[in-house]
């Protein structure tokens, strides 16, 4: 019981788990005598157990209970059994510490498996970086860190910083270069010093350094060390091209054409290739000519075959131009777009279809159509006139070639751009016919032809043909936005605007970018007095054409509709930032001024308005007035004189050229105006009244012959209007007894004579009115102004067929009112 413990508070109670039975412990049985003895022995078998040894179990250890204590054990032969406890030392068993046990006695040991009692594992040891080798180690990483930021920058657009990464990185190559130098290592690494240098030279002309760029790629080109370096004369040929200096950079371009062998024969196609581009340059058709030609003999390609076009139109050899057409709609593409078909039987290469439809390679393939479809187009439409007689014998002959080849979906465009063609020879009635040769065909070209023609008419005014056609044009392809447009525009017209409005919408729905369709919807809402939802439509519109002047100052007059002047001013401003000499939006701008108090910057924005068109009444007169409210009769002169100059036959003006000398002390000058403006106007009674007033003040002896003069016109003006007013009265009778009998309808169709007499009489000048009836406002609103933008017209939306700079590249007729 001695060796029992009971647990107690006190006690630990989970000591003793490090304790073991000796048992187990195999780690010294190799020193067993008695076990390697019965190893030895036949199977095993041990000797039997004799009391010889009487001493040997008294020595027995004890063996370790759960309570740490030990119980002594013995072996069948009575002696102690191996991994016993000698002298009360304990030996780790390896079978159990690796898992964190130990074979301790002492109690209450702490469970640690990892170890970390031991504390901190002891540093690394310090790399030395003194040696010359870990230095050159160190700054080889350097500079190639400086190459990959280079690259980064460049990639990014931040050509200055390229720029700088690569001086940097240049500048730690030669320090690596001399620090190998000193250390007696003779290996250079000639590939770092080789992209550090292209790296360089590179940078120095992207940005565009052109003599710091030629120095450095000199020095990799003379260095014997680089290998296929002279490729990099294509470089320097190309540097020369862009400095204009032609004969170089053929010679360049030529030299590394000998240094290419033909093993490279991509390359070398391309190097002969801006061979023949530089010939072009030069005027040398017939060099660039062997050039192309021999290109198109071993490699041929769209641009060599365009560019061959071209030199042969530049010497005119109509024949050649037909046997180039035919080699270049001959070029193969390489394209097989079967692949991009789905399969009804194999799932599998569906899903593979699916992720190849839209991946880069198709792109790519997408693009090189689209490009080899714009080449073909323009030559078409370069050499239609030169190769016949009349340019649509040439129109037909291309598009039989066409038809014949690869493109045939490209003939209906070229029979579209003959009609183009056709109007730019101003003959629309051949435009016309062309067009009409489409309503059989298929219904895309038939949809676009429609529209071109729905487009024609709308602008001759022929309303009713160009409905027609817009409703062929949508029952051929519902999805075309500009026959919406179209049909949208021919109701607008007719002031349908709610309907229009429906269009619009569609074609919108169709089409989310048709900014046609969006201008002409917000101009419905405006007519339809929704401002808000107009200005909602042309603040999206905004959004997408950031600089249009047209949309802004729609914008400036929805927001001076809805008076609020302040955001009209902020939008007219940004208008005139795009189109700073617009006259129109200058006077706008100087009149919402005058309408807020602001005098000065009203005055300054109609000053420039008048700078830029001299001949807005609405200007000259606020000017002239603005003049003489400040009490500078003289400087309005010259705006009145002006004003008689554009309106000769108003009196109004030159009575306020006389009125303004009178003002400013010039009595004679006054005078003599006054005479010269009774002498034109006889019967002005004002003119008549100043002058009295005049002579009468000068003293002068003709006062009495303007006094009498003015009696006479103003006696004349009174009888005219006693003759007025008993007119009227007599027509009113008239009327009154009308039913009367035959007398007095007889008296009522004369007073109705009489009646009409007087409105014709009313009708024409008056002695002291001008022979022009129309007052300077009348005038101007019915005067449009060429340079101002057109703020009723609904935007165009006919289908793009061509790219053609002049006439139809987007859409035809981008800001005309039809479609």
């Amino acid at each position: 019981m001695e060796h029992v413990h009971l647990a107690v508070e006190e006690d630990d109670l989970y000591s003793g788990y490090n304790d073991y039975n000796p048992t187990f412990d195999s780690e010294e049985l190799e020193n067993d005598v008695g076990f390697q003895q019965a190893v030895r022995t036949s199977h095993g078998r041990r000797p039997p157990m004799t009391a010889k040894f009487p001493g040997t179990a008294i020595g027995a250890r004890p063996l370790a209970s759960s309570f740490g204590s030990r119980i002594p054990m013995v072996s069948s032969m009575g002696r102690p059994m191996t991994g016993a406890v000698q002298d009360g030392a304990a030996r780790p068993m390896t079978a159990v510490r690796a898992a964190g046990y130990t074979s301790s006695l002492t109690r209450g040991s702490n469970f640690d498996p990892l170890g970390q009692s031991r504390g901190p594992a002891p540093p690394l040891e310090a790399k030395n970086e003194d040696t010359p080798d870990e230095k050159i180690k160190i700054l080889e990483k350097k500079v190639n860190d400086l190459l990959e930021e280079s690259c980064m920058a460049h990639s990014i657009g931040a050509l200055q910083l390229a720029l700088e990464k690569a001086k940097e990185a240049g500048r730690k190559e030669r320090t690596l270069v001399r620090q190998r130098e000193q250390s007696g290592n003779a290996d250079i690494n000639v590939d770092l010093t080789y992209s550090v240098l292209l790296n360089l030279a590179n940078q120095y002309a992207n940005n565009e350094m052109y003599p710091e760029a030629l120095n450095s790629y000199q020095v990799i080109v003379k260095n014997k060390m680089f290998s296929n370096a002279g490729r990099l004369k294509v470089n320097m040929a190309n540097i020369y091209f862009k400095q204009k200096n032609y004969p170089k950079a053929i010679k360049f371009y030529r030299m590394a054409l000998d240094q290419i062998s033909n093993s490279h024969k991509e390359m070398r196609i391309k190097i002969m290739q801006n061979i023949g581009v530089v010939f072009i340059r030069m005027g040398q058709y017939s060099d660039a000519i062997t050039s192309f030609e021999h290109i198109m003999s071993e490699s041929p390609n769209i641009k060599t075959g365009f560019n061959l076009i071209l030199c042969y139109y530049a010497i005119g050899d109509r024949e050649r131009m037909k046997k180039a057409f035919q080699k270049l709609i001959s070029v193969p593409l390489s394209i097989d777009e079967d692949k991009y078909l789905p399969s009804n039987d194999d799932p599998g290469s569906n899903l593979v279809v699916e992720a190849i439809k839209n991946d880069k390679l198709h792109q790519m393939e997408r693009d090189l159509k689209v490009l080899a479809e714009k080449y073909i187009m323009t030559a078409a439409k370069l050499i239609a006139p030169a190769i016949e007689t009349s340019f649509a014998t040439g129109f037909d002959w291309c598009v039989d070639m066409v038809k014949s080849s690869q493109y045939v979906e490209l003939a209906n465009d070229l029979e579209i751009n003959k009609a183009i063609t056709y109007l730019r020879q101003k003959d629309f009635n051949q435009a016309v016919e062309t067009l009409k040769t489409f309503e059989k065909k298929d219904s895309r070209v038939k949809s676009a032809a429609a529209t071109n023609l729905s487009f024609l008419y709308f602008l001759e005014k022929d309303y009713d043909q160009a409905d027609r056609y817009a409703d062929l044009a949508m029952n051929a392809d519902r999805y075309n936005p500009a026959a919406l447009i179209n049909k949208g525009n021919t109701v607008f017209v007719k002031q349908d605007y709610e309907k229009a409005a429906e269009f619009y919408k569609e074609a919108l729905r169709n089409d989310s970018s048709c900014t046609e369709a969006l201008y002409n919807l917000g101009l419905t809402h405006k007519r339809l007095n929704r401002l808000e939802e107009a200005l909602d439509c042309f603040l999206k519109l905004h959004a997408i054409l950031r600089n249009s002047a047209q949309v802004m100052y729609q914008l400036a007059n929805l927001y001076e509709l809805l008076e609020d002047p302040q955001q009209a001013i902020e939008w007219l401003m940004q208008v005139i930032s795009v189109t700073p000499t617009d006259p129109h939006v200058l006077a706008k701008l100087g009149e919402l001024h005058d309408s807020e108090g602001d005098k000065s910057q009203a005055f300054q924005y109609y000053y420039e308005s008048f700078r830029y068109f001299p001949s807005n009444i609405d200007v000259i007169e606020w000017l002239g007035a603005y003049y003489i409210e400040t009490q500078f009769c003289e400087k309005a002169i010259q705006y009145f004189e002006r004003a008689t100059l554009i309106q000769p036959t108003q009196v109004k003006w030159q009575l306020m050229v006389a009125s303004c000398y009178r003002r400013s002390g010039n009595y004679q000058k006054a005078l003599e105006t006054y005479k010269d403006i009774h002498s034109k106007f006889p019967e002005n009674v004002e003119c008549l009244r100043f002058l009295v007033r005049l002579c009468t003040d000068m003293g002068l002896k003709e006062v009495q012959e303007y006094a009498t003069k003015l009696k006479k016109v103003e006696k004349m003006k009174e009888m005219r209007e006693q003759r007025v007013k008993s007119g009227r009265e007599g027509s009113a009778r008239g009327r009154r007894e009308g039913s009367a009998g035959s007398a007095d309808s007889s008296h009522s169709s004369n007073s109705t004579k009489v009646e009409r007499l007087s409105a014709k009489m009313r009708s024409l000048p008056t002695s002291n009115e001008p022979y022009e009836a129309n007052s300077p406002k009348e005038l101007d609103a019915s005067y449009v102004d060429p340079l101002g933008p057109q703020m009723e017209r609904p935007k165009t939306g006919v289908r793009k067929r061509v790219d053609d700079d002049d006439f139809a590249d987007e859409e035809l007729g981008d800001d005309l009112l039809p479609e």
